[in-house]
């Protein structure tokens, strides 16, 4: 008779079959078997004190739970002794089988794929933030209680990323906008939404969000002292090389407000020509053309009125990539247990977008 549910040898421990059925080995420090040594002699000093074989069986039963109990306790506190790795990889399974029931939900996804240290690393901080922003918009109901105490730690942790390092404050307003936005329609509407947590706790979450808004709204950027080279002494065509690089039309125009030299640079029609065509394809630029008073195409009001009708291309430095082989959701440089040939030739970039998709079901 197959078995059903999760395996009942506890995956994580080495096991051997025997005759007797299948028995777990265990590897021990020479502290830990002296300590067992040690709870054996007072059982059995327990044992030949006692009168009767009530007593003798209690303290039997007595002498192997603390003989476990102290096991466990030296592997959660000893340094040297063996650790259980946690694998940072999630296989994104969309059907049932009699060894593996139910589904990988979203919600597991996200405390499986260890978020809170991406967003330390810089490639992958724009990258979490956008899916933090995506889950606010539509999936946050999507979550577990589990999945929303991390989603709001990992928040936390990113707003006070953003206080000390003072990186990238606008990306965290838009993310908190569209999270107080949606946290104030479930809160309104919480008889026809399922929301999963006691409604005060929903109304402390959105106080919470106003509180960080607040604190971002009042963020002063310390003014760097510096007596050397500055990005104002770069020669023109460096500076206009690096106005180029930039994919954002928002950080041009912050960037031109450094020095006067910068905000000349930012205002060039090419610069922001090549910008739409590199986001836009050319026949969404006839629907939306927009003159300047010389009769010239406004290319920097072009960008902006597009991007409200259409999706901009996104850049990532890092972004999660998916196995088509092995079917599993993991960080490149962490790696998964791989089991084709060539593994390169199965990854797949996934965007913050595809990470959702993935999960709908």
């Amino acid at each position: 008779m197959p078995f059903l549910g999760q395996d009942w040898r506890s995956p994580g421990w080495r096991w051997v079959k025997t005759e007797d059925g299948w028995k777990r080995c265990e590897s021990f420090s020479p502290a830990l078997e002296n300590g067992n040594n040690q709870l054996n002699d007072i059982g059995h000093a327990v044992i030949l004190t006692g009168n009767d074989e009530d007593e003798e069986l209690y303290s039997t039963e007595d002498c192997e739970f603390a003989a476990k109990k102290r096991k466990k306790d030296h592997f959660r506190n000893n340094a040297d002794s063996q650790r259980f790795y946690r694998e940072k990889w999630i296989y994104v399974h969309k059907e049932s089988t009699k060894e593996r029931h139910g589904y990988c939900t979203l919600g597991e996804a996200f405390n499986r794929l260890d978020f809170s240290s991406a967003i330390q690393d810089i490639r992958r901080f724009n990258y979490v933030v956008k899916l933090l922003q995506l889950i606010a918009k539509s999936q946050l109901t999507s979550l577990s209680g589990a999945a929303q105490k991390n989603y709001f730690s990992i928040l936390d942790k990113i707003v006070q990323k953003v206080m000390e390092d003072q990186y990238n404050p606008r990306l965290i307003k838009d993310l908190l906008q569209d999270l107080s936005s949606t946290l104030c329609i479930l809160i309104r509407g919480v008889g026809k939404s399922v929301l999963v947590g006691n409604i005060n706790i929903w109304i402390c979450r959105l106080e919470t969000v106003l509180l960080w808004q607040q604190q971002l709204q009042n963020l002063q950027m310390n003014k760097q002292v510096n007596n050397g080279l500055t990005l104002s002494d770069l020669p023109v065509h460096m500076l206009n090389n690096i106005l180029h690089r930039f994919s954002d039309g928002w950080d041009i125009i912050t960037l031109g407000q450094v020095s006067p030299t910068l905000y000349m640079l930012s205002e060039d029609r090419q610069l922001w020509k090549k910008l739409c065509q590199y986001h836009f394809p050319e026949k969404q630029f006839c629907r939306h053309l927009i003159s300047s008073e010389k009769g010239h195409i406004d290319w920097k009001l072009m960008y902006f009125a597009l991007e409200k009708y259409y999706p901009i291309k996104e850049q990532y430095g890092d972004t999660l990539h998916f196995c088509r082989h092995c079917s599993i959701l993991f960080w490149k440089d962490t790696g998964h247990p791989c089991t084709a040939s060539d593994p390169n030739t199965c990854l797949m970039p996934v965007s913050p977008q595809h990470f959702i998709d993935l999960f709908k079901f």
